[in-house]
Formats: structure tokens, sequence, C-alpha cells
């Protein structure tokens, strides 16, 4: 399967399924047409230049005012690849790495960033044979585009730097010479388009939305059965209240959450207790907070991944080659840490649903187990969901609000949207294992209510669940089953 790459908005969803189901890439037509176009203007311009073009004709940053001579440009390009590949840190995980490929060669695609053909074909190849540079976290202040990473991401357009093929990392130089690709040789501008760029930002917020609508709906359907395993009440779910406040997540919620438990024996007996804490009635409110955030930056992310994001921005038919700022992260980085938040909440909402299903009410065992005292029972797992929640809480500090000014203030007010980025995955990936010891938990608790049934949608997921983690009658050794529950929830076909 071979997708084409043209002007024709992309969205996440479609950028999923690009890479969950392996496409290949290649360039429509429009695509070849818009890079020759702009590359061949820009050669032209070279010609008969009689100003200083940033980055063009000069030096970068606070150099902007020194003039290079014409028959050192492709060597300034060359330069500054490899004098910004500075990157710290952890490596970026592949999955990251392979949207950065695509997001790039997307960006460079709609002509007006002056690549050649065969860099943008280069980048496509490296995708479509899963040969990944080596990445690094930490580097970019996600202003000037994302210059550290991305400066390692083109280091192997050069043959340069390692990538990571078939397992194993390796020297470009060395997979180059085995594939018959020859090094690039820059041309004016190219490097600039190369690290001038969102796309590091971009991918880790692509990976982090994508795993953050499966969580969301992972989050209903994990509440739904704590709230059953509970013997919770289904009134706060229902469509009066929320059309008195009508959020469009909150009514999804309530909406989702009957939907769910439809049928169910658990939620329509009749109840002894009046309310249940927020942690299960204001579900709708907070979930549904959550799932409207999603939508919020999802909007802003689809429109980032559609545009050119390197600088000088160069348009040929107005004949002007224009130094702008459409590399600075802000735009991103805010919706980024606003995700952060909107994410370690529905961790700290799951974490106190598991802390009332241990709690030894409403006719559950403390602990979840028979004989608490000679058994701990389930009461660590709540304390490893406590701690990952105290750690998202650190982290959901924003880091669009700090600015560190560089090259010699120049560059004087940067997003650190790089650092929103990187610190998003970490705290999405810690939501998923929170939810996931709420299923562990909540599955346990479910058993106790025997023989009274849940909702058929709720016995589906508990009944694949017992096939890889069993009911625990005496304390057992817990982390293989929470990194089974991990993996049980990294599956789609229950939402």
């Amino acid at each position: 399967m071979i997708h084409y790459i043209s002007t024709k908005h992309i969205s996440l969803e479609r950028l999923k399924e690009i890479i969950d189901g392996k496409y290949t890439l290649a360039l429509s037509d429009e695509a070849v047409d818009a890079i020759v176009k702009c590359r061949k203007y820009l050669d032209s311009k070279m010609e008969d230049i009689n100003r200083p073009l940033y980055g063009i004709t000069t030096g970068f940053g606070s150099l902007c005012n020194v003039t290079i001579p014409s028959d050192e440009l492709s060597q300034l390009q060359y330069n500054l690849v490899v004098s910004h590949a500075c990157g710290a840190g952890p490596t970026v995980r592949p999955k990251i790495v392979k949207l950065m490929l695509f997001l790039k060669a997307q960006s460079l695609s709609y002509g007006h960033s002056g690549a050649q053909l065969k860099t943008v074909q280069r980048l496509i190849d490296m995708f479509n044979e899963d040969i990944l540079p080596v990445v690094y976290q930490q580097g970019s202040l996600g202003a000037s585009g994302d210059l550290a990473p991305l400066a390692h991401l083109s280091l192997p357009l050069l043959g340069l730097g390692e990538v990571l093929y078939q397992g194993k990392i390796r020297q470009a130089s060395e997979v180059w010479a085995e594939k018959g690709w020859e090094p690039i040789v820059l041309q004016s501008k190219e490097g600039l388009a190369l690290l001038n760029g969102t796309q590091f930002m971009s991918a880790h917020a692509v990976w982090s939305l994508l795993k953050s609508m499966r969580l969301s709906r992972w989050a209903d359907l994990i509440g739904a059965m704590s709230l059953d395993a509970y013997d919770g009440r289904i009134e706060p779910f229902l469509p009066l209240t929320h059309h008195l406040r009508p959020h469009k997540g909150q009514i999804l919620t309530g909406e989702r959450f009957c939907e769910i438990l439809k049928g169910s024996e658990l939620i329509n007996r009749p109840k002894e207790h009046v309310q249940d804490p927020y942690s299960f009635r204001c579900i709708p409110q907070v979930h549904g907070a959550v799932k409207d955030n999603i939508l919020y930056v999802k909007s802003v992310i689809e429109n980032e991944i559609n545009s050119a994001t390197d600088n000088p921005n160069i348009f040929p038919d107005e004949d002007m080659v224009i130094s702008a700022g459409n590399f600075h992260g802000e735009p991103i980085a805010i919706p980024m840490d606003a995700l952060s938040i909107a994410m370690s909440e529905l961790a700290s909402i799951s974490e106190r649903r598991t802390y009332q299903l241990i709690h030894g009410l409403r006719g559950l065992p403390k602990y979840l187990v028979a004989n608490p005292g000679l058994n701990s029972g389930f009461m660590i797992p709540q304390y490893t969901a406590a701690s990952i929640v105290s750690q998202n809480k650190g982290l959901c500090w924003p880091a669009s609000c700090d600015s560190i000014p560089s090259s010699q203030g120049q560059e004087d007010h940067v997003s650190m949207g790089s650092n929103s980025a990187t610190k998003l995955v970490r705290i999405v990936d810690n939501v998923e294992t929170v939810l996931a010891i709420e299923l562990f938990n909540a599955a346990q608790a479910l058993e106790f209510r025997r023989p009274a049934r849940s909702s058929e949608p709720v016995e589906r997921v508990f009944n694949d669940f017992r096939k890889v983690v069993p009911f625990l009658d005496n304390d057992s050794y817990m982390h293989p089953y929470i990194e089974s529950a991990i993996q049980f929830i990294r599956q789609e076909q229950y939402l």
C-alpha cells in the first residue's frame, strides 16, 4: 500500500493508518512539481541576487549579518547540519523517529522550502526501508525549529551519524554503501530547510495524541467496570443533568457509560447508598474535560503537520523570500502542556477509583482479598498508581512558560516546546500504567459480585482479561500481572 504525499489534508487517523499499516510513501506529481519549481526558482534567484538572504547567503542565528561567498554556500549548509547535531540524553523511540521522517518529507513537499527533489526522496527512502536515524531527546529549544534533533535526523542524508536498521544501531555510511546510496550534497538553503521546523515536537505530539485518544476510550470502559464492581449508581451519567451544562465531552461521556452498562444486573439493582464519591460520580465531568482537550489539541496538531514550518519561506509565484518565524513552537507547545494536564487528571481520577475499590466498602473485602492480614492483597498496586500520579503532577509544570535567550540574544524568546513534547510522552505512558492498574483491581473486585453480572461489553473485557491475568486468592508476584494488564489495554478491539 502506498501513500502519496500531496497538499491534501492529512488527519491523525490517516497518519495512524499509514504508520500502523506499514504503508510506503511516494511523492505525488503535485508534490514533485512544487519541489522542483521552488528549487529552480531559488537557483535562478542566486544568479542575480542583490541583497542578503538569511541562511541562504548569510550565516545563522546571530551570524545573520555575515555574508558567505557563493562558492561556499554548499559547505555552509553541510556545516550547519554537522555543527547542530549536539543532542543529548535518551534516544527517541523508533516509532516517533519514523513519524519525524514522514512529517519532514511532508513539510518540504509544499514547495516553499527550496529542498532538492533527491533530498526529499531520500527521506522517503529511509521511511520506506525502516532506516531510522538515531535522534536524542534533548537539545531543542522549540523555537528556531527543533535544531539539534533535526540535525541528527538529517545527518544520514550526508552519510554521517547512526541509524537503527534491522534491529541494530549502525553507522549510516555502512548502510548507505550496502544500499548503493550516495550522500546528498546539500545546496543553498537546504540545511536550514532540514533543521528549521517543528517535526520533533509534532511527531511527539502525534504519538501522544493517538495514544491519548485510545486511553481516553479505555478510561471509560475501565471506569464502567469499576463503577459496577463498586456497586455504583447510574444516575450521574443520565443525560438530563448534562444538558444543563452542555460541554460536549461531558455529554459524550455520560452517553458512553449508559451505553457500556446497558443491561448490567449490577448497575440496575437497588442501591442502599444515595450517592457515590467524586471519582465515580464526577466521571462525566472529568473524563469529558479530557475528551474536549484532546479534540482541541488534535485540531492544533493537525494544522501543524499540514504546514511548512521552516525558514525562510520561498514564494516563487510572488518572487519573494521571507524570513519569518513559522518554526516557533509556541502554537503547539501550549496545547501540549494542556494535554499533559488533561491526561494527568485522567490518571488521577483513575487512581482514586482504585483506592475506593480496595477500601473495604460496600461489601468488598479490604484490599480485594479473602483473607486480609495474612495477605496484603491489592494494597501495593495502589501505592504504585499513587506514585505514578504524583510523578505526573511534577511533570505537568508547563514547559512553555519558560524561555532562555540564545544566539547572542537574536533568538530571545523560545517556546521550550521540545520539553513539552518529551514530558508529554512520559505522562501518557504513565497514564497507561495507572489505567492498567485500575483494570487489574476492577476485575478482581467484580469477582466478589458474583453471581450478578455486568453488561455484555464489560463482561467481554473481563473474560478476555482473565485469559492473561487470573483472579488472586492469595498474595502473588504482581509485577508480571501489571505488565500483562498494560499490554492488554494496548489493544483496540474493545473500543
